[in-house]
Protein backbone atom coordinates (compact mmCIF):
# COMPACT_ATOMS: atom_id res chain seq x y z
CA UNK A 1 0.00 0.00 0.00
CA UNK A 2 1.70 3.19 -1.06
CA UNK A 3 2.13 5.82 1.65
CA UNK A 4 0.39 8.55 2.32
CA UNK A 5 1.85 11.95 2.54
CA UNK A 6 1.21 14.74 4.48
CA UNK A 7 -0.15 16.73 2.16
CA UNK A 8 -2.85 13.77 1.42
CA UNK A 9 -3.27 13.87 4.79
CA UNK A 10 -3.97 17.24 5.30
CA UNK A 11 -5.92 17.85 1.85
CA UNK A 12 -7.63 14.26 0.54
CA UNK A 13 -8.68 13.94 -2.60
CA UNK A 14 -12.42 14.33 -3.84
CA UNK A 15 -12.73 10.86 -3.83
CA UNK A 16 -12.20 10.41 0.26
CA UNK A 17 -14.35 11.29 2.85
CA UNK A 18 -13.98 15.15 4.15
CA UNK A 19 -14.94 16.06 7.84
CA UNK A 20 -17.28 18.84 8.28
CA UNK A 21 -16.36 22.07 6.72
CA UNK A 22 -16.02 24.82 9.50
CA UNK A 23 -19.64 26.74 7.71
CA UNK A 24 -21.35 23.88 7.75
CA UNK A 25 -20.47 23.37 11.05
CA UNK A 26 -21.44 26.71 11.98
CA UNK A 27 -24.99 26.19 9.89
CA UNK A 28 -25.76 23.60 12.07
CA UNK A 29 -24.64 25.41 15.14
CA UNK A 30 -26.92 27.96 13.84
CA UNK A 31 -30.39 26.38 12.99
CA UNK A 32 -29.93 24.20 16.57
CA UNK A 33 -30.01 27.43 18.36
CA UNK A 34 -32.65 28.92 15.96
CA UNK A 35 -34.38 25.43 16.91
CA UNK A 36 -33.94 25.81 20.71
CA UNK A 37 -35.31 29.64 20.74
CA UNK A 38 -38.33 28.54 19.06
CA UNK A 39 -38.90 25.42 21.40
CA UNK A 40 -38.30 27.73 24.73
CA UNK A 41 -40.25 30.70 22.83
CA UNK A 42 -43.47 28.56 22.12
CA UNK A 43 -43.33 26.64 25.85
CA UNK A 44 -43.11 30.91 27.31
CA UNK A 45 -46.10 31.84 25.00
CA UNK A 46 -48.27 28.58 26.30
CA UNK A 47 -47.20 29.52 29.76
CA UNK A 48 -47.99 33.05 30.01
CA UNK A 49 -51.61 31.96 27.98
CA UNK A 50 -52.54 29.16 31.08
CA UNK A 51 -51.38 31.36 33.29
CA UNK A 52 -53.39 34.70 31.81
CA UNK A 53 -56.38 31.92 31.60
CA UNK A 54 -55.91 31.00 35.22
CA UNK A 55 -56.39 34.65 36.44
CA UNK A 56 -59.49 35.12 34.76
CA UNK A 57 -61.17 32.37 35.36
CA UNK A 58 -59.68 32.67 39.11
CA UNK A 59 -60.97 36.13 39.40
CA UNK A 60 -64.72 35.03 37.90
CA UNK A 61 -65.11 31.89 39.94
CA UNK A 62 -68.26 32.07 42.10
CA UNK A 63 -70.24 34.71 40.03
CA UNK A 64 -71.02 32.91 37.13
CA UNK A 65 -74.73 31.87 37.25
CA UNK A 66 -77.59 30.59 35.12
CA UNK A 67 -80.64 33.50 34.15
CA UNK A 68 -83.04 31.90 37.37
CA UNK A 69 -79.87 32.16 39.96
CA UNK A 70 -78.43 34.62 39.07
CA UNK A 71 -79.01 37.80 41.89
CA UNK A 72 -80.96 40.49 40.35
CA UNK A 73 -78.71 43.99 39.72
CA UNK A 74 -80.16 46.96 38.26
CA UNK A 75 -79.05 46.64 34.62
CA UNK A 76 -77.68 44.25 32.11
CA UNK A 77 -74.64 44.32 30.34
CA UNK A 78 -75.13 42.81 26.72
CA UNK A 79 -71.99 42.72 24.85
CA UNK A 80 -72.06 43.55 21.11
CA UNK A 81 -71.31 40.90 18.48
CA UNK A 82 -71.06 40.55 14.36
CA UNK A 83 -74.42 41.47 12.96
CA UNK A 84 -75.49 40.52 9.81
CA UNK A 85 -75.62 42.27 6.15
CA UNK A 86 -79.57 42.65 6.60
CA UNK A 87 -79.11 44.48 10.12
CA UNK A 88 -80.25 41.82 11.79
CA UNK A 89 -78.00 40.48 15.08
CA UNK A 90 -76.26 37.51 14.62
CA UNK A 91 -77.51 33.92 16.34
CA UNK A 92 -74.84 34.50 19.09
CA UNK A 93 -76.15 37.92 19.55
CA UNK A 94 -79.97 36.88 19.21
CA UNK A 95 -79.22 34.61 22.00
CA UNK A 96 -77.86 37.05 24.16
CA UNK A 97 -80.48 39.61 23.74
CA UNK A 98 -83.12 36.84 23.94
CA UNK A 99 -81.27 35.91 27.74
CA UNK A 100 -81.31 39.92 28.71
CA UNK A 101 -85.19 40.10 27.56
CA UNK A 102 -86.06 37.32 30.15
CA UNK A 103 -83.83 38.68 32.35
CA UNK A 104 -85.67 42.12 32.41
CA UNK A 105 -89.37 40.47 32.14
CA UNK A 106 -88.33 38.05 35.36
CA UNK A 107 -88.38 41.72 37.15
CA UNK A 108 -84.24 40.19 37.58
CA UNK A 109 -83.04 44.12 36.24
CA UNK A 110 -84.24 47.05 35.39
CA UNK A 111 -82.54 47.98 32.07
CA UNK A 112 -80.37 46.87 29.16
CA UNK A 113 -77.19 48.36 28.37
CA UNK A 114 -76.43 47.30 25.06
CA UNK A 115 -72.48 47.88 24.17
CA UNK A 116 -70.87 47.48 20.64
CA UNK A 117 -69.49 47.95 17.63
CA UNK A 118 -70.78 51.58 15.37
CA UNK A 119 -67.23 53.06 14.44
CA UNK A 120 -69.04 53.07 11.17
CA UNK A 121 -71.88 54.65 9.74
CA UNK A 122 -73.05 51.64 8.09
CA UNK A 123 -71.78 49.06 10.60
CA UNK A 124 -74.71 49.78 14.11
CA UNK A 125 -74.32 46.69 16.18
CA UNK A 126 -76.34 48.83 19.97
CA UNK A 127 -78.62 50.19 17.23
CA UNK A 128 -79.53 46.16 15.64
CA UNK A 129 -79.44 45.64 19.27
CA UNK A 130 -81.42 48.17 20.57
CA UNK A 131 -84.53 47.39 17.71
CA UNK A 132 -84.06 43.31 18.38
CA UNK A 133 -84.93 44.21 22.20
CA UNK A 134 -88.06 47.20 20.73
CA UNK A 135 -89.79 44.30 18.46
CA UNK A 136 -90.03 41.93 20.87
CA UNK A 137 -91.81 44.05 23.27
CA UNK A 138 -88.54 45.61 25.73
CA UNK A 139 -90.05 49.32 25.79
CA UNK A 140 -87.35 51.40 24.19
CA UNK A 141 -87.25 53.44 27.40
CA UNK A 142 -85.63 50.72 29.52
CA UNK A 143 -82.57 50.19 26.49
CA UNK A 144 -79.48 52.24 26.51
CA UNK A 145 -77.00 52.64 24.01
CA UNK A 146 -73.73 52.31 24.41
CA UNK A 147 -71.84 53.07 20.57
CA UNK A 148 -68.08 52.79 21.33
CA UNK A 149 -67.80 49.22 23.19
CA UNK A 150 -65.44 48.20 20.51
CA UNK A 151 -64.11 45.30 22.60
CA UNK A 152 -65.05 43.65 26.19
CA UNK A 153 -62.46 46.16 27.92
CA UNK A 154 -64.27 49.18 26.41
CA UNK A 155 -67.30 47.88 26.86
CA UNK A 156 -66.72 47.33 30.85
CA UNK A 157 -64.63 50.46 31.52
CA UNK A 158 -67.04 52.70 29.45
CA UNK A 159 -70.09 50.95 31.75
CA UNK A 160 -68.07 52.10 35.24
CA UNK A 161 -66.28 55.28 33.61
CA UNK A 162 -69.15 56.58 31.26
CA UNK A 163 -73.00 55.40 32.51
CA UNK A 164 -71.97 55.48 36.28
CA UNK A 165 -72.79 51.30 36.37
CA UNK A 166 -71.86 49.90 39.69
CA UNK A 167 -74.05 46.32 39.73
CA UNK A 168 -74.63 44.19 36.82
CA UNK A 169 -75.17 41.07 35.03
CA UNK A 170 -73.06 40.47 32.14
CA UNK A 171 -74.79 38.83 29.19
CA UNK A 172 -72.11 37.03 26.65
CA UNK A 173 -71.72 33.30 25.09
CA UNK A 174 -70.37 30.76 28.17
CA UNK A 175 -66.67 30.44 26.52
CA UNK A 176 -66.53 34.51 26.58
CA UNK A 177 -68.09 35.20 30.00
CA UNK A 178 -65.30 34.37 32.69
CA UNK A 179 -63.09 37.39 30.32
CA UNK A 180 -66.04 39.25 30.66
CA UNK A 181 -66.63 39.05 34.15
CA UNK A 182 -63.30 39.71 35.23
CA UNK A 183 -62.73 42.29 33.52
CA UNK A 184 -65.93 43.91 34.27
CA UNK A 185 -64.46 43.34 38.22
CA UNK A 186 -61.16 44.31 37.53
CA UNK A 187 -63.42 48.26 36.83
CA UNK A 188 -65.04 48.12 39.87
CA UNK A 189 -68.36 46.31 39.12
CA UNK A 190 -69.92 44.32 41.22
CA UNK A 191 -70.60 41.67 38.15
CA UNK A 192 -72.28 38.65 37.92
CA UNK A 193 -72.75 36.67 34.31
CA UNK A 194 -75.54 34.35 32.69
CA UNK A 195 -73.95 32.97 29.76
CA UNK A 196 -75.48 31.41 26.70
CA UNK A 197 -74.72 28.10 25.75
CA UNK A 198 -76.46 27.21 22.41
CA UNK A 199 -73.30 27.62 20.45
CA UNK A 200 -72.35 24.24 21.69
CA UNK A 201 -74.51 22.78 18.94
CA UNK A 202 -72.01 23.96 16.87
CA UNK A 203 -69.10 21.96 17.39
CA UNK A 204 -66.47 24.25 15.12
CA UNK A 205 -67.76 27.32 16.29
CA UNK A 206 -67.14 26.77 20.13
CA UNK A 207 -63.99 24.97 19.78
CA UNK A 208 -62.92 28.18 18.12
CA UNK A 209 -64.31 30.32 20.74
CA UNK A 210 -62.56 28.33 23.61
CA UNK A 211 -59.11 28.11 21.53
CA UNK A 212 -59.53 32.23 20.91
CA UNK A 213 -59.91 32.75 24.50
CA UNK A 214 -56.54 31.72 25.40
CA UNK A 215 -54.96 34.91 23.49
CA UNK A 216 -57.96 37.05 24.44
CA UNK A 217 -57.23 36.24 27.80
CA UNK A 218 -53.48 37.37 27.45
CA UNK A 219 -55.02 40.76 25.81
CA UNK A 220 -57.02 40.95 28.85
CA UNK A 221 -54.28 40.97 31.68
CA UNK A 222 -52.26 43.29 29.49
CA UNK A 223 -55.00 46.05 29.49
CA UNK A 224 -55.31 45.71 32.85
CA UNK A 225 -51.70 46.01 33.63
CA UNK A 226 -51.53 48.98 31.45
CA UNK A 227 -54.65 50.32 32.60
CA UNK A 228 -55.28 51.41 29.10
CA UNK A 229 -58.12 54.00 28.11
CA UNK A 230 -60.80 52.61 25.71
CA UNK A 231 -60.93 54.42 22.11
CA UNK A 232 -63.41 56.89 23.20
CA UNK A 233 -64.33 58.00 26.69
CA UNK A 234 -65.98 61.30 26.96
CA UNK A 235 -68.46 63.08 30.07
CA UNK A 236 -71.01 60.90 32.35
CA UNK A 237 -74.03 59.63 30.31
CA UNK A 238 -77.13 59.76 32.44
CA UNK A 239 -78.44 56.90 30.47
CA UNK A 240 -78.50 53.72 32.81
CA UNK A 241 -79.71 55.83 35.82
CA UNK A 242 -83.43 56.88 33.77
CA UNK A 243 -83.54 53.57 32.46
CA UNK A 244 -83.25 52.44 35.86
CA UNK A 245 -86.10 54.99 37.34
CA UNK A 246 -88.34 53.80 34.00
CA UNK A 247 -88.19 50.51 35.93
Amino acid sequence: MPKRSLFHSWFPSDGERRLPSLRALLQGRRLRRLLVAGTLSAILAVAVAIGCTTWVRSAADGHLYDAASVPAAPVALVLGAQVDPNGQPSAFLAARLEIARQLLEAGKIKAILVSGDHGEWAYDEPGAMQAWLVARGVPADRVVLDHAGFDTYDSCVRARKIFGVQQAIVVTQNFHLPRAVALCREQGIDAAGVGDDTARAYKDLWLRGEVREYGAAVKAAADVLTARDPVFLGPHETGVETAVRNG
